[in-house]
């Protein structure tokens, strides 16, 4: 079992739990338990973070006191370079959770993704299970859609009413292939996407992005969509949760459920992406996610050249738990990173992307 799941059943036992205590069968509740209780990362693969390190420095010439984590992302001032990434919402229980994920945004000023409001796209009577904006009125919010339903019927208008339930200032389409084929209601006609997505991106009144759920976005896949309009790349690269292996619990099919563990060790590494991506001579906004554990990660793939980084499953268990250890852990991620920027020189945000003292490691 991994770190990360024992250390989210830890805290689940804590506080005030939105867990509810027996299996409802509803998917999206489901999932987060599953998330919290099931080792559902992926095995055999990391986010290739941990081959970086940075070169201490002794005389770092700064105030601790006076270190910035301000920035701007896609012209949005931004407190810090920081996203709790798109989770979850879509039932009365994962509604609470993006509740108390807005209010910590809110009190943090953390950027915040919503999980995929397709939900109440189709279901008017969840869309208040989406509605972050009400809690979290000061920070940017970015609303979320699977890219595939393009393919199955829906437009610009219902991207549209996606944003406005989330109260939302852009919009991620993700892409989530290998979820699909093993998801048991799984939608599976990507042929043609990168049309549609260009469609909505070139269309849509709000910045549009793409990312992946946690196999990672390449920087070929990441050159083709910023070339269509993508105005930001969410690598969400592997090193955390695998939704093969999340879907591996919920499908009766046992040929799939079998065929699923051969996928325990796909995708690409999430340091790997933004080195990738960043290198790109056209490109847009990159956001940094998949794996990403503490803040020492976070500074790691700001240097690797991402304009935010995501933080998703570490942040679940806390924020099931209760609001204090939610708070917590994200004070506790702030901490991380302006300490990297004390311990390398680094007085804000710009200087931490544009260090000299990242290396890869010799192995």
């Amino acid at each position: 079992m991994s770190d990360q799941t024992n250390e989210n059943r830890r805290e689940v036992k804590e506080g005030d739990s939105l867990l509810p205590a027996g299996r409802t069968g509803e998917r999206k509740i489901e999932h987060v338990r599953l998330c919290l209780e099931e080792d559902v990362a992926g095995r055999g693969i990391t986010s290739g973070l941990e081959r970086y390190a940075f070169k201490h420095n002794p005389l770092p010439e700064l105030d601790f006191a006076s270190i910035r984590l301000d920035s701007t992302f896609l012209g949005r001032a931004v407190r810090t370079p920081l996203l709790i990434s798109s989770m979850t919402g879509g039932s009365a229980e994962t509604g609470r959770i993006n509740e108390r994920l807005a209010s910590a945004a809110e009190a943090r000023r953390w950027t915040l993704g919503v999980g995929s409001v397709r939900a109440a796209v189709e279901k008017e009577e969840l869309a208040a299970t989406f509605n972050v904006r009400r809690h979290a009125p000061n920070i940017t919010v970015i609303a979320n859609l699977g890219a595939v339903q393009l393919n199955y019927g829906y437009d610009e208008e219902i991207c549209r009413r996606a944003v406005d339930i989330a109260g939302a200032d852009m919009l991620v389409l993700h892409l989530n292939g290998i979820q699909e084929v093993f998801q048991p209601e799984g939608d599976t006609n990507f042929s043609g996407l990168l049309k549609q997505i260009e469609r909505i991106c070139r269309t849509l009144s709000v910045p549009v992005g793409v990312k992946e759920v946690g196999w990672g976005i390449d920087g070929e896949t990441a050159s083709r969509l910023y070339s269509v309009g993508a105005a930001f790349i969410d690598v969400a690269g592997s090193g955390g949760t695998s939704w093969s292996q999340v879907e591996k619990y919920r499908n009766p099919d046992p040929v799939k459920r079998a065929a699923a563990e051969a996928f325990a060790d796909w995708g690409n590494p999430t340091a790997e992406c933004i080195a990738e991506v960043s290198a790109l001579e056209s490109k847009g906004a990159i956001i940094g996610s998949g794996g990403l554990q503490s803040g020492v990660d976070a500074a790691k793939a700001l240097a690797l050249g991402a304009d935010l980084a995501g933080f998703g499953r570490s942040l679940l268990g806390p924020a099931v738990a209760s609001e204090q250890a939610l708070h917590d852990r994200l004070a506790q991620v702030e901490l991380e990173l302006r300490t990297v920027m004390f311990g390398i020189g680094a007085a804000d945000v710009e200087a931490l992307r544009s260090t000299p003292r990242l290396r890869r490691k010799a192995y």
